[in-house]
Protein backbone atom coordinates (compact mmCIF):
# COMPACT_ATOMS: atom_id res chain seq x y z
CA UNK A 1 0.00 0.00 0.00
CA UNK A 2 1.31 3.43 -1.17
CA UNK A 3 1.59 6.25 1.71
CA UNK A 4 -0.45 9.38 1.13
CA UNK A 5 1.62 11.65 2.92
CA UNK A 6 3.75 14.56 1.28
CA UNK A 7 6.02 14.93 4.41
CA UNK A 8 8.33 12.46 5.85
CA UNK A 9 7.60 11.61 9.58
CA UNK A 10 9.00 13.17 12.38
CA UNK A 11 9.79 11.49 15.04
CA UNK A 12 10.86 12.78 18.45
CA UNK A 13 15.08 13.44 19.14
CA UNK A 14 16.73 10.50 21.44
CA UNK A 15 17.81 13.00 23.61
CA UNK A 16 22.09 12.51 24.72
CA UNK A 17 22.47 9.87 27.33
CA UNK A 18 26.84 10.48 27.33
CA UNK A 19 29.81 12.26 27.02
CA UNK A 20 31.66 11.40 24.10
CA UNK A 21 34.31 10.39 26.94
CA UNK A 22 31.37 7.84 28.27
CA UNK A 23 30.44 9.87 31.04
CA UNK A 24 26.81 10.09 31.93
CA UNK A 25 24.39 13.46 31.21
CA UNK A 26 22.42 13.98 33.73
CA UNK A 27 21.28 16.69 35.65
CA UNK A 28 22.60 17.22 39.47
CA UNK A 29 21.28 17.48 42.75
CA UNK A 30 23.34 19.57 45.11
CA UNK A 31 25.16 17.13 48.06
CA UNK A 32 24.16 13.83 45.83
CA UNK A 33 27.02 11.86 45.36
CA UNK A 34 27.38 8.76 42.93
CA UNK A 35 30.12 6.49 43.20
CA UNK A 36 30.69 3.44 40.70
CA UNK A 37 31.29 0.50 42.95
CA UNK A 38 34.49 -1.63 41.39
CA UNK A 39 34.12 -5.38 41.76
CA UNK A 40 37.32 -7.27 42.56
CA UNK A 41 37.48 -10.39 40.81
CA UNK A 42 39.62 -13.46 40.56
CA UNK A 43 39.34 -17.24 40.17
CA UNK A 44 37.50 -17.71 43.33
CA UNK A 45 34.73 -15.12 42.20
CA UNK A 46 34.37 -11.12 43.62
CA UNK A 47 34.96 -9.05 45.85
CA UNK A 48 32.69 -5.66 46.05
CA UNK A 49 33.61 -2.43 48.66
CA UNK A 50 30.15 -0.93 49.91
CA UNK A 51 31.67 1.57 51.88
CA UNK A 52 35.37 2.35 53.38
CA UNK A 53 36.08 5.61 55.64
CA UNK A 54 39.26 5.88 52.70
CA UNK A 55 36.55 7.78 50.55
CA UNK A 56 35.72 10.27 52.43
CA UNK A 57 31.99 9.68 53.02
CA UNK A 58 31.83 11.11 56.28
CA UNK A 59 31.32 8.78 59.01
CA UNK A 60 30.84 5.05 59.20
CA UNK A 61 27.19 4.04 59.05
CA UNK A 62 25.87 3.18 62.43
CA UNK A 63 23.03 1.23 60.99
CA UNK A 64 23.35 -1.06 57.69
CA UNK A 65 20.53 -3.52 56.23
CA UNK A 66 19.25 -5.13 53.03
CA UNK A 67 16.19 -4.27 51.02
CA UNK A 68 14.48 -6.26 48.21
CA UNK A 69 12.30 -4.53 45.78
CA UNK A 70 9.69 -7.16 42.90
CA UNK A 71 10.27 -7.00 39.76
CA UNK A 72 7.76 -4.30 38.03
CA UNK A 73 7.54 -2.54 41.49
CA UNK A 74 8.54 1.32 42.82
CA UNK A 75 8.86 2.10 46.31
CA UNK A 76 8.25 5.62 46.56
CA UNK A 77 7.88 8.25 48.24
CA UNK A 78 10.24 8.99 51.35
CA UNK A 79 12.28 11.57 52.80
CA UNK A 80 14.67 12.20 56.06
CA UNK A 81 15.42 15.31 57.70
CA UNK A 82 18.41 14.34 59.45
CA UNK A 83 20.01 11.45 58.20
CA UNK A 84 21.69 10.89 54.71
CA UNK A 85 21.10 7.59 52.93
CA UNK A 86 24.06 5.95 51.31
CA UNK A 87 22.21 3.38 48.71
CA UNK A 88 24.87 0.58 47.52
CA UNK A 89 22.74 -0.99 44.33
CA UNK A 90 24.06 -4.52 44.26
CA UNK A 91 21.63 -7.06 42.60
CA UNK A 92 19.01 -6.69 39.51
CA UNK A 93 18.39 -3.62 37.71
CA UNK A 94 17.72 -1.25 39.69
CA UNK A 95 16.45 3.35 39.25
CA UNK A 96 16.77 5.33 41.75
CA UNK A 97 15.30 8.70 41.72
CA UNK A 98 15.58 12.11 43.61
CA UNK A 99 14.01 15.55 43.68
CA UNK A 100 15.23 18.31 45.46
CA UNK A 101 12.46 20.33 47.27
CA UNK A 102 14.70 21.70 49.57
CA UNK A 103 14.03 25.28 50.04
CA UNK A 104 17.56 27.47 48.97
CA UNK A 105 18.94 24.92 47.30
CA UNK A 106 20.76 25.47 43.81
CA UNK A 107 18.99 22.51 42.45
CA UNK A 108 15.39 23.05 44.05
CA UNK A 109 12.83 21.67 41.18
CA UNK A 110 15.34 19.32 40.18
CA UNK A 111 14.82 15.53 39.32
CA UNK A 112 17.53 12.98 39.03
CA UNK A 113 17.21 9.31 37.63
CA UNK A 114 20.25 6.38 38.81
CA UNK A 115 20.58 3.80 37.42
CA UNK A 116 22.68 0.37 38.61
CA UNK A 117 22.53 -3.02 39.82
CA UNK A 118 24.50 -5.93 39.16
CA UNK A 119 25.88 -4.74 35.96
CA UNK A 120 26.94 -1.75 37.38
CA UNK A 121 27.23 -1.65 40.82
CA UNK A 122 27.03 1.96 42.26
CA UNK A 123 26.62 3.85 45.91
CA UNK A 124 24.36 6.77 45.55
CA UNK A 125 24.53 9.11 48.66
CA UNK A 126 21.22 11.11 49.27
CA UNK A 127 21.03 14.28 51.67
CA UNK A 128 18.73 15.00 53.69
CA UNK A 129 15.71 16.53 52.50
CA UNK A 130 15.81 15.09 48.89
CA UNK A 131 12.65 13.02 48.21
CA UNK A 132 14.05 9.36 46.96
CA UNK A 133 12.47 6.40 45.67
CA UNK A 134 13.53 2.98 43.76
CA UNK A 135 12.02 1.09 40.98
CA UNK A 136 13.37 -2.09 39.68
CA UNK A 137 13.45 -1.78 36.23
CA UNK A 138 14.36 -5.40 35.77
CA UNK A 139 12.46 -9.36 35.60
CA UNK A 140 13.77 -10.59 38.71
CA UNK A 141 13.81 -9.29 42.11
CA UNK A 142 16.52 -6.73 42.82
CA UNK A 143 18.56 -5.89 46.31
CA UNK A 144 20.30 -2.64 47.87
CA UNK A 145 22.08 -2.15 50.63
CA UNK A 146 21.86 1.08 52.80
CA UNK A 147 24.03 2.13 54.74
CA UNK A 148 22.74 5.83 56.41
CA UNK A 149 24.34 7.91 58.36
CA UNK A 150 21.92 7.73 61.40
CA UNK A 151 21.22 4.43 63.86
CA UNK A 152 17.40 3.93 63.24
CA UNK A 153 14.77 5.61 66.18
CA UNK A 154 12.34 3.31 66.41
CA UNK A 155 10.78 5.10 68.76
CA UNK A 156 10.78 8.19 66.25
CA UNK A 157 11.56 7.61 62.86
CA UNK A 158 13.61 10.04 60.72
CA UNK A 159 11.20 9.58 57.16
CA UNK A 160 8.41 10.89 55.70
CA UNK A 161 6.38 9.51 53.23
CA UNK A 162 4.37 10.56 49.87
CA UNK A 163 2.40 8.32 47.78
CA UNK A 164 4.40 6.89 44.72
CA UNK A 165 1.49 8.28 42.24
CA UNK A 166 1.88 11.73 44.05
CA UNK A 167 1.40 15.05 41.57
CA UNK A 168 3.48 16.69 44.31
CA UNK A 169 6.51 15.04 42.59
CA UNK A 170 7.21 15.41 38.68
CA UNK A 171 8.10 12.31 37.59
CA UNK A 172 6.21 9.25 36.94
CA UNK A 173 7.51 5.83 37.54
CA UNK A 174 7.06 3.90 34.17
CA UNK A 175 5.16 0.65 34.06
CA UNK A 176 5.74 0.44 37.78
CA UNK A 177 2.96 -1.39 40.57
CA UNK A 178 3.94 1.56 42.85
CA UNK A 179 4.32 0.94 46.40
CA UNK A 180 4.45 3.90 49.19
CA UNK A 181 8.16 4.17 50.97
Amino acid sequence: MESTRSAPLDGTPDPAKAHAGGHEIRADIAGVRIRDLTPILDDRGETCELWTAAWGLGDPPPHVYLATVEAGVAKAWIVHDRQHDRLALVSGRMLVVMYDDRPGSPSRGTVLEVSGGERRRRLVEIPPGVWHGVQNIGTAEAMFVNLPTRPYDYDAPDKRRLPADTDAIPFRFRGASPRSG
